[in-house]
């Protein structure tokens, strides 16, 4: 049985905020409710995506795997939405996602959330946007990394 705190969850994620309640309760039947640890992975970097991750309480790394070891880009908080990379494009996950603290998070399958992105231009347009914030960071943390190279770089 749905309880009525777990749709004011999803009203509290942007991706869902203009979806109706009734719709809620879809998504809410459809996602799967996950808890993790802190340490544990919740997708790993290569590996197959069969769903996206919506954060509903606790935080989590975003690391990427580079020679002289695991690189954190990004900290994802309640709300955020991760993991869709890999079931839009259909390519492996480009990143690790490691629980910092304990989380809760649903989620969604491929199927789901692609029906989600086609049924609910709201949704589509959140998760552009959340796609755009991150290139815009990785592009700024490209130039600030190609600059500390030059030596361009000082204490910011």
């Amino acid at each position: 049985m749905l309880l009525k705190s777990e749709i004011d969850l999803l009203r509290a994620v942007p991706l869902f905020a203009g979806i109706e309640p009734s719709r809620l309760k879809l998504i809410a039947y459809t996602a799967e409710t996950v808890m993790y640890r802190e340490g544990q992975v919740l997708c790993r970097q290569g590996e197959q995506g069969d769903a996206a991750f919506v954060l509903m309480d606790g935080e989590a790394d975003v690391s990427i795997a580079a020679e002289t070891g695991d690189f954190v880009v990004a900290r994802l908080k309640t709300g955020d939405v991760v993991g869709e990379i890999s079931i839009l494009c259909d390519v492996p996950r480009t990143a690790t996602v490691t629980a910092k603290t304990p989380v809760s998070a649903l989620r969604v399958r491929k199927d789901a959330f692609l029906q989600l992105v086609r049924q609910f231009p709201e949704v589509a347009a959140e998760v552009m946007r959340g796609l755009a914030e991150r290139l815009s960071h990785t592009n700024a943390e490209l130039v600030r990394a190609r600059d500390l190279a030059a030596g361009k770089g000082g204490a910011r």
